[in-house]
């Protein structure tokens, strides 16, 4: 569980130009701040897929939307930034879930040769995706996610969002249901 509680309110709202899942109309919009390679983060993203599944069934498809923005801890985890670019690079090409899945799933596989092993087998344009990479041209857009999560009093990843509200429960499926739900009246 993250320990910087200086903050507790979302700086920049959800909006289109993030990586979305579902509607921005949704009852209930989670904000998640995450590290490809942080095994915390990997681990909440599987959880609130879960719970996403979840309430689809029990409140309509529609009832939640998730977004993630990057938070890369570069001072920790050296291939998190790299990973981020990678995740990027693949939503210029429209598969940034199926990226985002992947790097999640492989989290000690982030070196350079596996990104790109990731990107073939997505059939994205690799040398679209090596020049991306190489001239990181998604470097301002990682910026702009890390200066809002910073703005918002995140310090740490994994951090979380419900309804623009900072989330400091426990991780567990039980309590984050309950949170989502009950921020939904």
């Amino acid at each position: 569980m993250s320990q910087d509680r200086d903050r507790s309110s979302l700086f920049i709202p959800a909006s289109t130009e993030d990586r979305i899942q579902g509607v921005l109309s949704a009852s209930v919009v989670l904000v998640m701040y995450g590290d490809y390679q942080c095994s915390e983060c990997a681990n909440l993203y599987r959880l609130i897929k879960a719970i996403r599944r979840q309430l689809s069934i029990s409140f309509g498809e529609n009832y939640l939307c998730f977004i993630f923005r990057h938070f890369p801890q570069t001072q920790i985890h050296s291939h998190a930034q790299r990973a981020a670019q990678a995740a990027q690079a693949a939503a210029a090409q429209g598969q940034f879930w199926q990226m985002h899945d992947i790097l999640f799933a492989h989290q000690q596989e982030l070196e350079n040769g596996y990104l790109v092993e990731y990107a073939n087998d997505l059939g994205l344009n690799i040398s679209q995706f090596l020049k991306e990479l190489s001239k990181q041209v998604h470097v301002a857009r990682i910026d702009e996610d890390i200066e809002s999560g910073l703005h918002s009093g995140i310090t740490v990843a994994p951090a979380l969002f419900i309804n623009e509200i900072r989330y400091t429960g426990r991780w567990n499926n039980t309590q984050l249901t309950a949170a989502i739900v009950t921020a939904s009246y």
